[in-house]
């Protein structure tokens, strides 16, 4: 027989968390065929592994890659990491559905003449970036914020009869075109403006169909448990699956706080609750600055939010909801303060990347809030930045667990299309490869057949994917081979945007697309759809 792929000689980890055996792997088309002994099989590739780790292909369970693939679908920096399934439509944001409204701001217009084509529903938006030349796999969430947007606006308040039942109509259609849940943003608007009966409400529709509710819940400093506990409640009454996203306590003073939270899933999973959760291995967390300001300053959109922050006395009254909180919400801003928060991509002016908002105060002569309501003001979109906030022990604990899955939390970009934007958080460049050196080599807080099954078997199983991530005949070819001895991200919070070391080779469908570092230029990536 003739192999299209033979890698040989390589340490296989099966994905399920068992030892590695020494084997050779076959592929034939887009499928593995056949493990064990190969020496006597030829193929039209084959790849040296001896003494390096065989895997399969890393499922990155949170990304945002929605609008980055369609624009540009080599998706190098999870890609050079092993990076072979992207899920995007993560916290409540992504590029469908839209209003028509929506579908002309400034950001989609712009997006819509570059690409020649636009779209409103998620069954629209899928059938675009099929046409797109994939070097990654991609499978979807619908996102809430997106659904609440489209059908209310940025409207505070609980939706009516008549809105709910058009959110749930979205959700639908967005579950028949093959979304694997719904996700939500619930520190973002306008995804904040809903109650819990109105989410309780949306997750039964996408729990029909075999979806399961992901979450970036409302709080994760002051509220954590609260927030934990919501999203906990949401998967009791819609009867599905729970997935946290970048579980985590933040500030110092809510450190070791991450042991209630466990404590609080493992009873929720005796219950009978199916309650699993992502991490990014980083203690500096990332959004957009305006996640800042209190929920009531985004009402009526981002205009809206400019002329607040233009009348001096609304200032005041948004500087006293940072500094002690409202309605149960609790700045980012708290027990961070601006010299731990730093812009890493301000569009319009990028001599302030790179800086704490307390660095560009002292530059302009104010204090921190009015220098964060300067910057904004003179935003019409996101101003990207980093905050520290997460304590080693925590995030180590965390890590530990066994229902954390590796989830990046960040985009598959290329380093020129990143520095576009400023400087990404480097866990764009960083997070799978972060894991494998420095959380499992040098610090050894994971083996590394539990880091791997982390980033394969736990994601698959978590979506439902019943022919990826595990290295057994009959799957798909996703595969990578790295060097465990080498293998490490190499970018910096100053200096992000470098890709991997230590991985050789990446397989996507059967099809070589990275070697020794090189993206070959293949597109073998597919848009995975969720059948119940």
């Amino acid at each position: 027989m003739l192999y299209s792929v033979i890698i040989r000689g390589g340490r296989v980890y099966d994905g399920a968390g068992n030892p590695w055996q020494l084997a050779d792997i076959g592929i034939q088309g887009d499928t593995i065929t056949h493990i064990g002994d190969l020496s006597r099989a030829k193929a039209e590739k084959e790849i040296d592994a001896s003494g390096l780790a065989v895997a399969p292909g890393f499922i990155d369970i949170h990304t945002h890659s929605d609008i980055p693939l369609m624009i540009n679908g080599s998706g190098q920096s999870h890609i050079q990491q092993g990076v072979t399934t992207n899920v995007i439509g993560n916290c409540g944001v992504g590029a469908a559905p839209l209003s028509n409204e929506m579908a002309t701001n400034v950001t989609n217009a712009r997006l819509f003449k570059q690409l020649g084509s636009e779209w409103r529903t998620m069954g629209e938006y899928l059938s675009l970036l099929e046409q797109r030349e994939l070097s990654v796999n991609v499978a979807a969430l619908v996102p809430q914020g997106n659904v609440r947007e489209t059908v209310m606006g940025y409207a505070e308040g609980p939706a009516d009869p008549e809105q709910l039942a058009a959110m749930q109509a979205l959700v639908r259609e967005a579950m028949e075109a093959g979304c694997f849940g719904i996700s939500t943003g619930l520190i973002y608007t306008p995804s904040v403006y809903a109650d819990t009966p109105e989410l309780v409400e949306l997750t039964k529709v996408a729990a029909a169909y075999g979806g399961g509710y992901y979450s970036h819940i409302r709080g994760e400093n002051d509220g954590v448990l609260e927030a934990a506990a919501e999203a906990i409640k949401i998967g009791r009454q819609a009867k599905t699956y729970v997935q946290i996203a970048h579980l985590k306590a933040m500030g110092e003073h809510m450190w070791g706080t991450s042991v209630q939270l466990l404590q609080m899933i493992e009873q929720a999973r005796q219950e009978g609750i199916d309650v699993t959760f992502d991490q990014y291995p980083f203690n500096a967390s990332a959004c957009g600055l305006s996640a800042v300001l209190p929920p009531w300053a985004h009402v009526g959109g981002n205009e809206a939010l400019r002329e607040r922050l233009r009348d001096p006395e609304t200032r005041e009254r948004i500087k006293q909801d940072i500094l002690n909180g409202v309605d149960g919400w609790v700045s980012i801003h708290k027990g961070v303060g601006w010299e731990r928060i730093i812009v890493t991509g301000c569009y319009y002016d990028h001599s302030v990347d790179g800086k704490s908002i307390a660095e560009i105060a002292r530059l302009w002569d104010m204090d921190g809030f009015e220098a964060c309501f300067k910057l904004l003001e003179a935003a019409d979109r996101r101003i990207d930045i980093v905050y520290f906030t997460i304590g080693d022990e925590d995030l180590e604990r965390i890590m530990r667990s066994p229902y954390m899955m590796v989830g990046s939390d960040s985009s598959a970009v290329s380093i020129e299309d990143a520095l576009e934007r400023g400087k990404p958080h480097p866990r764009t460049f960083g997070t799978f490869v972060r894991v494998l050196g420095h959380y499992v080599r040098e610090k050894q807080v994971l083996p590394l057949e539990e880091a791997i099954r982390k980033m394969t078997s736990a994601p698959a199983k978590r979506l439902g994917l019943a022919d990826r991530g595990l290295l057994l005949p009959g799957f798909k070819g996703d595969v990578v081979v790295f060097d465990p001895a080498k293998v490490a991200d190499r970018g910096t919070y100053t200096d992000p945007a470098h890709y991997a070391a230590g991985i050789k080779a990446v397989l996507v469908n059967g099809r070589l697309t990275v070697y020794e570092g090189e993206h070959l230029g293949v597109a073998a990536g597919r848009v995975l759809r969720h059948r119940r």
